[in-house]
């Protein structure tokens, strides 16, 4: 297979591959064709006020102010006099949108979502929303049209201020929060002289939505510890205060109005969400008014699992009510007499309501016959997509045990045994629930089996070309090849069609049929190269079996704590700490003592890296400026010994000359643009035309440099640097040049490497040109040593991404980052540039790589084979452990690392071509330098 051609095939299977585990995992959940259910009886409320504080954590809310007074009085009065509070747990992520479904559909949110950037609906859903008489909403643009499109009719009104508002540089983000309430009450004074408006406000099932995004974005802009974040918090307070008092003037005070107040999620110290981080899911509920439990006094400790919040927030001696986020819809549409939205998970909690216990158990056994509705659904669409004889229905809630069920609550209702009935329909909402999982996931171990089959073929495949194309074995004539392939054709057609024919039978998705059929072609490909596997059994006794098992010890060793970095990124420490002794072990320090020992020095300073905190770093924009200007004296240095081995050119210098002083530039923008942003007087124009025109010529000005290894890196390093400088806001900016010390070093040692395995005629690094050294069509056979440069590289890899600080969670990445391009809320905008952040030290390191391949003459294929191989079976290895786990927590942490692999492996196979573009002279038309450098 030519190069390319197996270019092309391996990034189409590791597409399929990165796919699969969102069609595995992240299916959506929804189910269409249930029957709405309502409560019989007269609900208690005639309308619903549901206050949302975007990205108010519960601690924020409920901790008391040293003096023991609350920055919240009136909410405060509430829990301890007239209402019912809690915590509501959110579930990752914890985002705005997936929280707002959960608080108003019921359900959570699928990540098919994440394409639409949480605003539109991927799937069409019911709602609270969707299901009142009339619901007014007033808030943000990236929320309120989600419900208004979701909903039947035109009965959703929604009220938005402009998205430009969003504004992290503002001013004052409350100002948001104060058009909310300036707009509702504007609203209500506007319909005394609408008759139209006040008929449709006096009718009942009504509800009145307030998004209130000021809290989240002085979350985002200043940290929630921050004067701005509590600030806010008390002018919302404030305003729910004025506007109760507005609404019961408006009614007359007839007591017929419910109000709730929560959050759709929380936020880190550092500003940021989207994990599983307790002040991310711990949110605040309060809810009074009509139908609402009062608050009751308890003398008995509350234990609560997971947190013991209680005694700081001195609410031990109030009853606290904790609630799933979900649990809010149903408790919302059986305050208001609504049907709970149909594709709701939710289950009512009981404790809120303060009716009778008919109305309970009524309430109770309607959310029960609603969520056996979606379980029946659910079962039905996956018979009918199921050969009858392999179905294998949930045998705890069969049909007959459905009967069953709702026969004996219905019955024990009109015998007013209501606690038993209670009871009985908690359980089979329980069931429900499980068997909802069951059905979703049927599939899921069929097609992870099929995946793992894939996977397993692919990796076998590359091995087997490493051993045919690469290795010294001794090789034989098959006689039977042309005979075999035949017979190896027709079995795999015929496996196919088998397939085929199950798969149409059960009606499958056609992404069934690209995870069942994959497997076929690629262990066709296996089973035809299974020569290879012979000749190397054959070639056994000539072959240094005690070094080759040696070699695959350590391999496999060093695979596995790339492994377990994911988890400890300690571990990286560990593996920089023994690399840094490589030279020592091989000999190498003998032949080279100074470049052993700078290869030395900088795997100690990279190990530092990894022990920094992963996220929570305080801005320190003065470690930036200091990087900025580190960069400066090494690069000075670089230059001036290198002009003594061999001088520039003239155009060059002027190019190495205006880098730097952009690097020198970018060193100051990120400290002066936050300087601006703390006196709330926004971004500077000039700041923000520096920071796109550096992005803008990161990739374009290395092309103009001279293509000789060191100049042509050196200018890279400089643009990729500028960038870094503008996208840091503390220690990370130091990352990018000390992981350059050590990958000029990798380079250096690498040479001496090579003296030692008998190849002569060394030449000088500052002489090698990559137009005149690279031969892509160049094969010769692999040795040991270049498996060892292989999981160098990957290793390097793991720690560029790692060494930063991120991790596997949206919420490694700190908005200020991106304040020098932008501070309008964009998620696309914003998440590309924190994504080309993580991307810059991957990019260092793979035009390192390619420079090795370069001045050592390796084959750039066969080295990408090893790389290949070590990463598929980093991938397989993660996508083993997403089978094992149990908990919802551990699958998502496992999935996201088998994300995170497979999208290194499909960014190097596409980075492959783009260090080629930075590096090789032949692929660029308008070099300058042909005529000078031969």
């Amino acid at each position: 297979m030519r190069m390319i051609t197996f270019f092309l095939v391996g990034l189409a299977v590791h597409v399929v591959f990165f796919l699969s585990i969102f069609d595995i995992y992240f299916t959506s959940p929804l189910v269409h064709g249930m029957t709405p259910q309502t409560t019989p009886l007269a609900p208690p409320s005639s309308r619903l006020v549901l206050f949302v504080a975007d990205g108010l954590r519960a601690d924020s809310l409920f901790t008391l102010l040293p003096d023991g007074s609350s920055r919240t009085p009136y909410l405060r009065s509430v829990i301890e006099e007239t209402g019912t509070w809690g915590v509501s747990h959110t579930r990752v992520p914890t985002e705005s949108r997936p929280g707002h479904v959960a608080l108003i559909a019921g359900f959570y949110e699928d990540v098919s979502a994440v394409a639409k950037g949480w605003k539109e609906n991927p799937v069409e859903f019911d709602s609270v929303f969707n299901e009142s008489r009339n619901t007014w909403c007033w808030g943000s643009p990236d929320i309120l049209p989600m419900f208004a499109k979701g909903a039947s009719g035109n009965h959703v009104h929604t009220h938005t201020y402009p998205a430009e508002e969003e504004d992290f540089a503002s001013t004052d983000a409350s100002r948001l929060d104060t058009w909310v309430f300036t707009q509702v009450k504007s609203f209500f004074q506007s319909s005394e002289s609408n008759s139209t408006l006040k008929a449709s406000l006096l009718e009942d099932k009504n509800i009145f939505f307030l998004h209130l995004l000021g809290i989240d974005t002085n979350g985002h802009a200043h940290r929630p510890m921050s004067k701005e974040y509590l600030d806010n918090i008390v002018l919302v307070d404030r305003g729910v205060a004025e506007l109760v008092d507005v609404i019961e003037d408006f009614f007359g005070r007839d007591g017929r109005t419910t109000y709730v107040f929560t959050s759709d999620h929380g936020m880190t110290n550092w500003g940021s969400h989207g994990a599983g981080h307790p002040s991310e899911t711990l949110t605040p509920l309060v809810v009074w008014g009509s139908g609402v439990s009062k608050a009751q006094r308890v003398t008995e400790p509350q234990l609560f699992e997971g947190d013991d919040f209680l005694q700081d927030w001195k609410l031990e001696h109030i009853r606290r009510v904790d609630v799933n986020q979900a649990d809010i819809a149903p408790l919302m549409a059986s305050l208001v007499g609504l049907p709970i939205p149909v594709n709701s998970v939710g289950v009512l909690p009981l404790l809120y309501l303060n009716s009778s216990d008919k109305f309970k158990a009524e309430s109770m056994y309607t959310n029960a016959i609603q969520v056996l509705e979606q379980f029946k659904v659910k079962m039905r669409q996956k018979e009918e997509t199921t050969l009858s004889f392999f179905f294998t229905p949930y045998q705890h809630l069969t049909e007959s045990k459905q009967a069953d069920f709702t026969q004996k609550a219905r019955i024990l209702i009109q015998l007013e045994k209501y606690s038993e009935a209670i009871s009985l329909c908690q359980t089979l909402i329980s069931l429900s629930l499980e068997g909802l999982v069951y059905y979703h996931t049927y599939d899921r171990f069929f097609l992870g089996c099929s995946v793992v089959l894939g996977f397993v073929g692919w990796t076998s495949y590359v091995i087997l070309i490493i051993l045919r194309t690469h290795a010294s074995l001794n090789r034989r004539p098959n006689l039977t090849k042309q005979i075999s392939s035949r017979n190896l054709m027709r079995l795999s057609v015929s496996v196919a069609a088998v397939i085929t024919v199950f798969l149409l039978l059960q009606r499958s998705p056609i992404t069934y049929y690209i995870y069942c059929l994959l497997p076929v072609p690629v262990w066709y490909s296996v089973l035809k190269e299974s020569g290879a596997l012979t000749d190397l059994i054959r070639s056994a006794p000539s072959l240094p079996l005690g070094k080759c098992l040696s070699s695959f010890v350590l391999v496999a060793f060093g695979i596995e704590l790339l492994v377990v970095s994911f988890f400890h990124r300690a571990m990286l420490t560990v593996g920089l700490a023994v690399l840094s002794l490589w030279p020592l072990l091989t000999g190498l320090f003998s032949k080279a003592k100074f470049r052993s020992l700078s290869w030395f020095v900088a795997c100690l300073c990279l190990a530092f890296f990894p022990l920094m905190p992963v996220v929570g770093r305080e801005a320190n924009l003065h470690l930036v400026t200091c990087a900025g200007l580190l960069t400066l004296v090494t690069s000075a240095c670089f230059l001036w010994s290198s002009w003594r081995r061999s001088p520039l050119h003239a155009s060059d210098r002027w190019q190495f000359f205006i880098q730097m002083l952009l690097v020198a530039v970018c060193s100051f923008v990120p400290l002066l643009t936050h300087s601006s942003l703390l006196q709330k007087r926004g971004l500077p124009l000039l700041n923000q035309i520096i920071s796109w025109s550096t992005l803008a010529s990161s990739i374009l000005v290395p092309l103009l440099s001279s293509t000789r290894i060191f100049y042509r890196l050196f200018s890279i390093f400089l643009s990729l640097t500028s960038t870094y400088l503008l996208l840091s806001t503390g220690s990370e900016a130091l990352f990018p040049p000390v992981l350059s010390w050590l990958m000029f070093a990798w380079i250096n040692i690498e040479q001496e490497a090579l003296l030692t395995q008998g190849v002569p005629g060394r030449q000088e690094l500052s002489t090698i040109d990559f137009s005149a050294n690279i031969d892509i069509t160049k094969i010769r056979q692999l040795k040991l040593d270049d498996i060892r440069r292989s999981y160098f590289f990957v290793f390097f890899i793991i720690t560029a991404f790692f060494g930063t600080g991120n991790i596997a969670s949206i919420n490694s990445f700190d908005p200020a980052s991106v304040y020098c391009f932008l501070t309008v809320f964009n998620p696309f905008i914003m998440g590309g540039l924190m994504m080309w952040k993580v991307l810059i030290p991957f990019i260092i390191v793979m035009c390192t790589f390619e420079s090795i391949q370069v001045s050592t003459q390796l084959s750039s294929r066969s080295l990408f084979l090893v790389v290949l191989v070590i990463s598929d079976a980093m991938a397989l290895h993660f996508f083993f452990m997403v089978q094992d786990y149990g908990s919802w927590l551990d699958i998502g942490t496992s999935i996201s690392h088998y994300v995170i692999v497979m999208s290194m492996t499909i960014f190097l196979m596409l980075l492959s071509v783009v260090t080629h573009l930075l590096t090789s002279k032949r692929l660029i038309l308008w070099n300058r330098h042909k005529m000078h450098f031969p």
